[in-house]
C-alpha cells in the first residue's frame, strides 16, 4: 500500500521542481545599465522576441512563461550591430558570459549544448585556417606533382571535418548541434568503380544527389528555420534553383512535398509558405503564375492562419484572382470591345494560327515606342505568317482622339484595335465582372501576349524580340 502512496508523492514533487519557461541570464562587460536583445534567425530576417535592461554589473535574464522554439539566437548588444550566437533547445534555463573585449572566452554555465558548440567552432578555427591555406597554395602552386599533394591533403582536412560532425550525430542524432551539421554537410556522389560496369549513366549523379539533398533533414523540425539563412534558407533555394526541373507541375510537387511534413509544425509551415508566396508574388519565368495559384488554393484560399495579416491575405488573394484567367496554357477570357467606329469586335472571333494580343495605353511613352516596332514585325514578317494583331487601347489620361490619331498617324492597317474605356471598366466592376485588366493581369503596360489558334496563352508579358523569338520557335513546330 505504501508505494501506491509514494509514486503520486513522488510524481507531485517532481512536477513541482520542474522548470518552465525559459531564463537566459546574460552578462555582458561592459554593457553596464544598457538593454540588449534576444533575437533568433529566421531566413533572412532577425526577429527580436526580448530585452532585459542589464544592471550596474552588466547582468541581466531574458525569460519567459514558454519554452522558446530551438535553434540558434542572438544576444544583441545595445546598438544592435553585433550579437553572440547561443544554441536553445531542450534545456533553456542556463547562463551566459560575454566579454566583448574578449568574444574567444565566451563561457555557458547550465548549457551542455552550447560547451559543444563553442568546442566545434574552436575546432573549425583551427581547421578552417588550414583549409584556407591549402586552397591559397593550390592557386599559386606551379608544379603538377605538387598540386595534386595540395588537394589530396585538402581533401583529407574536408574528410576529418566531416568524421567530427559524423561523430557528434551518431553519438546525439536529435540534439541541435546535429541538425545543424546535416545542414552544413551535401550528398558525396559515391566513386565511379562501384557502380554497375565501373561508371555512371548520364543522369545518376544527378538523380543521386538531388535524392539525398535532405538526408537527416527534417521538415517537421522547426528548430532548423531558426539557423543561419545559408544553412537552410539559402539550401532551399539551391534545391529549387538548380535540383528541380523548371517547370510547374515539377516546383508543385515539390512543394507540396515540403509542405506535407511540414504540416504538423506551425512554425515551419509559417517558414515555408512564407518563403514560397513571397518568392512566387514575384514571378522569374512565365509559369510560375501556375504555381502561386496552387500556393493560393491549396494553402490559403480556405485556411486562416493566426500569423496572416488581412492585408498579406489580401493581398495573396487579388495576386491569385488575377493569375487564374491567364494562366500559361490555359485558354485566354474573350474581350468584346468596340473599334473606332463603334463596332464591337471579339477576340474570339479571329481563327489565325497565332494572335499577338497587346494591351497598351497612347498616352504611355513606351507604348508609343513599343507599338511601331509590332507594327515593322507584322509588315514584315508576321502577317504572312497567319499572325492577326489585337490591341486594346486602354484608356487613362488621353481621349478616344488620342488613340484614334495615333493609330492613323502610325498607320497600324490590318490590326483590330479596339478601346477600352474607363466607363466600360467601371460597368464591368460595379456589375461584379472582373475588368479585362484583372483578367490579364496588366498592371504595366505594353502588356504583349501571344496565343495560338486555340485562343491558349503560348506566352505573357513578353517584349517586342521576345514574341517574336518565341513564334519563329512555334512555327518550325509541326
Amino acid at each position: 500500500m505504501k508505494k501506491l502512496f509514494l509514486f503520486p508523492a513522488l510524481l507531485t514533487g517532481l512536477l513541482a521542481t520542474a522548470q518552465n519557461g525559459y531564463e537566459i541570464k546574460v552578462t555582458i562587460k561592459p554593457f553596464a545599465n544598457q538593454t540588449v536583445y534576444l533575437g533568433h534567425y529566421s531566413g533572412k530576417q532577425y526577429p527580436i522576441i526580448d530585452s532585459v535592461k542589464l544592471n550596474p554589473a552588466g547582468t541581466g535574464a531574458f525569460k519567459g512563461p514558454q519554452k522558446l522554439g530551438g535553434g540558434i539566437y542572438l544576444v544583441a548588444y545595445p546598438s544592435k550591430n553585433k550579437f553572440v550566437e547561443v544554441l536553445v533547445d531542450k534545456q533553456q534555463h542556463f547562463s551566459v558570459i560575454v566579454d566583448t573585449l574578449n568574444a574567444g572566452q565566451t563561457k555557458f554555465i547550465n548549457s551542455p549544448d552550447n560547451e559543444q558548440f563553442i568546442a566545434y567552432q574552436r575546432y573549425m578555427s583551427d581547421k578552417g585556417k588550414t583549409h584556407d591555406s591549402l586552397r591559397t597554395a593550390l592557386k599559386n602552386v606551379s608544379s603538377g606533382a605538387d598540386s595534386v599533394r595540395l588537394a589530396a591533403r585538402q581533401q583529407e582536412v574536408s574528410a576529418e571535418i566531416s568524421a567530427y560532425r559524423n561523430q557528434v550525430i551518431r553519438k546525439s542524432p536529435d540534439n541541435l548541434l546535429s541538425q545543424l551539421f546535416h545542414l552544413m554537410e551535401e550528398p558525396r556522389i559515391p566513386p565511379a568503380e562501384k557502380q554497375p560496369g565501373g561508371k555512371y549513366d548520364s543522369t545518376w549523379s544527378y538523380r543521386y544527389f538531388k535524392s539525398h539533398y535532405w538526408d537527416g533533414i527534417n521538415f517537421w523540425d522547426d528548430r532548423v528555420t531558426r539557423t543561419p539563412p545559408q544553412l537552410f534558407d539559402e539550401r532551399i533555394d539551391k534545391y529549387f534553383n538548380t535540383l528541380v526541373y523548371p517547370a510547374a507541375d515539377s516546383v508543385i510537387k515539390e512543394l507540396d512535398w515540403m509542405l506535407g511534413y511540414a504540416s504538423i509544425s506551425k512554425e515551419m509551415t509559417r517558414y515555408l509558405l512564407v518563403k514560397f508566396a513571397t518568392r512566387y508574388l514575384s514571378m522569374k519565368y512565365m509559369w510560375e503564375d501556375a504555381v502561386f495559384v496552387h500556393i493560393y488554393q491549396q494553402y490559403f484560399a480556405n485556411k486562416t492562419y493566426d500569423w496572416l495579416t488581412p492585408e498579406g491575405k489580401k493581398l495573396i488573394t487579388d495576386r491569385a484572382y488575377s493569375l487564374m484567367a491567364n494562366i500559361m496554357g490555359n485558354k485566354a477570357e474573350n474581350i468584346d470591345l468596340p473599334d473606332a467606329d463603334g463596332k464591337v469586335r471579339s477576340l474570339y472571333a479571329d481563327t489565325s494560327r497565332f494572335t499577338i494580343l497587346t494591351f497598351w495605353d497612347p498616352t504611355c511613352g513606351h507604348c508609343k515606342e513599343t507599338l511601331p516596332l509590332l507594327d515593322s514585325m507584322y509588315q514584315a514578317k508576321w502577317k504572312n505568317q497567319g499572325v492577326r494583331m489585337y490591341a486594346v487601347a486602354k484608356e487613362t489620361e488621353g481621349t478616344k482622339k488620342t488613340w484614334t490619331d495615333f493609330i492613323s498617324q502610325h498607320g497600324l492597317n490590318g490590326w483590330i484595335n479596339v478601346y477600352y474605356a474607363k466607363a466600360a471598366e467601371k460597368e464591368r466592376v460595379d456589375a461584379g465582372i472582373p475588368g479585362y485588366s484583372q483578367l490579364f493581369d496588366v498592371q504595366v503596360v505594353p502588356a504583349i501576349f501571344l496565343l495560338d489558334h486555340d485562343k491558349r496563352i503560348i506566352a505573357k508579358k513578353l517584349t517586342w524580340q521576345q514574341a517574336d523569338e518565341i513564334l519563329q520557335l512555334k512555327l518550325k513546330t509541326p
